[in-house]
This record gives structure tokens, C-alpha cells and sequence, in this order.
């Protein structure tokens, strides 16, 4: 808030006018908008080889990632069948080891 408090004094200091303001953000708006960026940004490669990579790579991600979520589900189907046994519980008349 304090920035914001700043450019507002800022502004009030030099642009007297109350329609001053409105018009330089609607000038600054302006120039970003119609201002180009310097160059390209390439996101994916250029060569096939390349992307083909980056998809392989992908493919294994989502593989592992669905595989993870198999093997959380089969240990709490385990925990499930374990608890309806009744062999989470401790037992009182089971012979102890000494």
C-alpha cells in the first residue's frame, strides 16, 4: 500500500488536472500494448528429435504417476482387510516371547 500511496502522491504532485491521470495510464496502456516483445521465445524445439524426447519424457511421467496412484490404492485395500481381521488389534491371550 505504501507504493501505491507514492505514485498517487507522485502523480497528484505533478499532473494537477484530474483528467491528467486517467489519460497517462490510458497513454501507458497504449504503449505496452502495441510495444513488441524483442524476440521469440521457442517453447518446444525445433528438431523432431528433440520432441520426441520431451513426449517420451512425458509419457514416462504419467506412467509413474498412475502407476503410484495403483500401488497407494492396493496398500490401503491391505490396511482395509487387515483391520476387518482384527489383526491390528493386540491380543491378551496370545504367549508372550521371553
Amino acid at each position: 500500500m505504501r507504493r501505491i500511496s507514492f505514485v498517487r502522491d507522485f502523480l497528484d504532485r505533478f499532473f494537477r488536472c484530474r483528467l491528467a491521470r486517467p489519460l497517462l495510464a490510458v497513454l501507458l496502456l497504449a504503449n505496452a500494448a502495441t510495444t513488441e516483445a524483442a524476440e521469440k521465445i521457442a517453447v518446444f524445439p525445433d528438431t523432431t528429435y528433440d520432441g520426441f524426447i520431451i513426449y517420451e519424457s512425458l509419457v514416462i511421467f504419467w506412467i509413474a504417476i498412475l502407476s503410484l496412484i495403483v500401488i497407494i490404492r492396493m496398500k490401503l485395500q491391505e490396511i482395509e482387510r487387515t483391520q476387518e481381521m482384527g489383526a491390528d488389534q493386540e491380543d491378551q491371550d496370545a504367549p508372550l516371547l521371553e
